[in-house]
């Protein structure tokens, strides 16, 4: 559903307004237009609430009087940063009992890659369960007492992410308990129109990649849990508590909402948009994609680049809504600290036309063809890039010389299946 801006301009000539002046009939009109310019101005930051404000404030029956629990981060917040944690502790109708912790946990205190550790919540005394560790879904055992499961976790949009397969599998594992499964509903930062990328191949899942869907897939995380649940057989009790008032044209920036970081690396709600585009590469470890210096995933550079030399080649394609600048600079830690590395700056100039895998595309040719020398698919990280782009024929395609534009289009018969295919879990 595409969103049309309509902008009235209104002009006044000089002797109108002396007119209206002598007349004092400006004195009537005033607070009229004041009073247009304010409501127009509201609806232009009309705010969207989330389904844990939904929740609270017209669907409490749903875990009214029931033994609840929550899996959650610290993107789990009201529009006002009050955590869904301690909302629902202070809710003296719900019975939290049990919370349960993706990658990073549930306070966000454990970094990338790290497992998560059974503790004790220190701020309100309710057990953790681990759900990044020797567990990647909740036991029978830790749902032993537990009437309904809830998630409420911030997504980003782009397949290559752990918290919607901590959603999938715990879905899995409270159908075979018999629990319903509440899902919090959360914007997709990207939009929810923006559809790019391959579907993952079966041979390539892991836990960046569980289900065949695009890189960029085009839903909620509530709409994708009815997609994954009636489309895989998962037959969860599920229940998706809708936002009020977001739009499927609306970007992060547009929902009203202030954005938590989802992970250290992801600090403002366009970071989606470039790690969307230069996530897969960092996957390959041949040059640094900002991980490490302040602007994470917007930055590519090494110490054998030229940016000057690849930013007038990167600029001359042409590539919607994005501009190249060259830069140098040192990271501080991670790879290549301390070392200084010359590359581009990324510059998103029109969020709505850009296309990150497009655009990852050409970052990836351009620097096969001028720095021929450097071996950019090195064998030992090879697997890990074909896993988070979900399928090898990106990577031999590049080695083999197919253009990068041929590859994007080669995924768009695929894409338009699947199109059709989420159509009937969008919400909104």
């Amino acid at each position: 559903m595409s969103h049309k801006r309509c902008v009235a301009e209104h002009s006044c000539s000089r002797s109108f307004v002396a007119e209206l002046t002598e007349t004092r009939s400006l004195h009537f009109f005033l607070p009229r237009i004041c009073f247009v310019f304010i409501f127009l101005a509201s609806l232009l930051h009309a705010q969207v609430k989330p389904g844990i404000e939904v929740l609270l404030t017209e669907q409490l029956d749903l875990v009214r009087g029931k033994r609840v629990g929550l899996i959650t981060n610290p993107t789990g917040v009201t529009s006002q940063l009050v955590s869904t944690i301690d909302a629902l502790h202070a809710q003296p109708e719900v019975k939290l009992v049990a919370l349960f912790g993706p990658e990073h946990g549930v306070r966000g205190d454990v970094s990338a890659g790290n497992h998560v550790a059974d503790m004790v919540d220190a701020r309100t005394g309710i057990p953790v369960y681990s759900l990044y560790g020797a567990n990647k879904a909740p036991t029978p055992e830790m749902l032993r007492n537990i009437d309904v499961l809830v998630y409420d976790i911030q997504d980003i949009g782009s397949r290559a992410y752990t918290y919607i397969y901590t959603m999938a599998l715990s879905m899995q594992a409270a159908a075979q308990k018999g629990i319903p499964f509440l899902v919090l509903d959360r914007p997709n930062p990207l939009g929810g129109d923006l559809i790019e990328g391959p579907i993952l191949e079966e041979r390539f899942k892991s836990f960046i990649g569980l289900y065949p869907i695009p890189f960029i897939y085009g839903l909620t995380a509530g709409e994708l849990a009815q997609f994954l649940n009636k489309e895989f057989g998962i037959n969860a009790q599920l229940t998706v508590v809708p936002m009020r008032g977001w739009q499927r044209y609306m970007l992060f920036e547009d929902t009203g909402l202030p954005w938590v970081l989802t992970s250290p690396h992801v600090p403002h709600a366009s970071t989606v948009f470039y790690i969307a585009a230069t996530g897969c590469m960092g996957e390959l470890s041949f040059v640094n994609e900002g991980v490490g210096y302040t602007l994470p995933f917007e930055v590519i550079g090494h110490v054998w680049i030229d940016g000057y030399q690849l930013a007038a080649a990167l600029n001359d394609l042409k590539l919607p809504g994005v501009l190249f600048r060259p830069l140098y600079y040192r990271p501080y830690y991670f790879g290549m600290k301390d070392q200084q590395l010359s590359g581009v700056q990324i510059h998103i100039t029109n969020p709505r036309s850009f296309r990150p895998m497009l655009t990852q595309l050409h970052l990836l040719k351009t620097l096969l063809k001028l720095y021929p020398q450097q071996n950019i698919f090195n064998p030992e990280r090879i697997r890990s890039f074909d896993q988070a782009v979900g399928t090898d024929s990106v990577r031999m395609g590049l080695q083999n010389g197919v253009s990068a534009d041929s590859i994007y289009f080669s995924w768009k018969k695929d894409l338009a299946k699947y199109r059709e295919q989420r159509k009937p879990y969008l919400l909104y």
